[in-house]
């Protein structure tokens, strides 16, 4: 992607946030001063990153080093996200499950060049999908768990263990967190072209070199998000990851 990066560029994301911020105050969301400092904290993000980026991406110690950044940045927005800060080593569990074997495959594959070009990008799309995954399944099951005591404590009161009565809760809430990475791969090509595909081709790299990268990430985004998912939930079983007053409150 190319164009001026000066006065229209300003004018555009400034124009964008008012769309964006006088949505939110027609629509009553409330959400305006959120709108406005989370895009100038992507500026200020970006803008310091790229410099990062640019200076690390030439040796691959310094770029594996960044990946660990990026990982350990998930996990404490994550674990915010679900209010469960607390339980950030454990988050890091259920996260890393899902990041590193599909990293590892990825990269052993040969698929990718094992360079820090190749493994900063891909790095950080697998994390991003996992962080998202683990949010969306923590906030559904503490939310899950919090209004459906009553049907936690009636599945203890029948004879099932504490984990088989967490489960019994926030199980059926767990599919809904894979929702966005599976709709994003029925409709790769068709609603969507994402950042790997886009990248190659405008990188010089023809259509067939694009898809097969596009399609290497989508499944491999499949991959990390399900693993992360299924360990967060048997730690949730376990108590070992909750918010700490959810775990105070629920008998066993």
């Amino acid at each position: 992607m190319t164009g001026d990066l000066g006065l229209p560029l300003a004018l555009a994301l400034v124009a964008l946030l008012l769309i964006a911020i006088l949505a939110s105050w027609r629509g009553g969301l409330q959400l305006e001063r959120i709108l406005a400092v989370a895009a100038v904290r992507a500026v200020v993000q970006l803008a310091a990153v790229s410099l990062l980026i640019a200076a690390v991406l030439g040796s691959l110690v310094w770029s594996a080093c960044f990946a660990v950044l990026m990982f350990g940045v998930a996990v404490l927005t994550s674990s915010r996200r679900v209010d469960a800060v607390g339980s950030w080593p454990w988050i890091a569990v259920a996260m890393g499950c899902g990041v590193v074997p599909v990293l590892t495959l990825i990269l052993a594959s040969g698929a990718v060049p094992f360079a820090g070009a190749s493994v900063v990008p891909i790095a950080g799309i697998v994390i991003g999908g996992a962080m998202t995954a683990h949010t969306l399944a923590g906030r559904a099951a503490f939310k899950a768990l919090h209004e459906e005591r009553s049907s936690y404590e009636a599945a203890l009161s029948i004879g099932l263990v504490a984990p088989d009565a967490v489960s019994e809760v926030v199980a059926r809430h767990l599919p809904e967190s894979l929702v966005p990475v599976i709709d994003q791969t029925r409709t790769v090509g068709l609603v969507t072209l994402p950042g790997a595909f886009v990248g190659v081709l405008l990188g010089g790299g023809t259509a067939l070199q694009a898809g097969s990268a596009q399609i290497l990430v989508l499944v491999g985004l499949l991959a990390a998000e399900t693993l992360t998912v299924t360990v967060a939930h048997r730690l949730i079983r376990h108590r070992l990851l909750l918010p700490a007053g959810l775990r105070a409150g629920l008998p066993t």
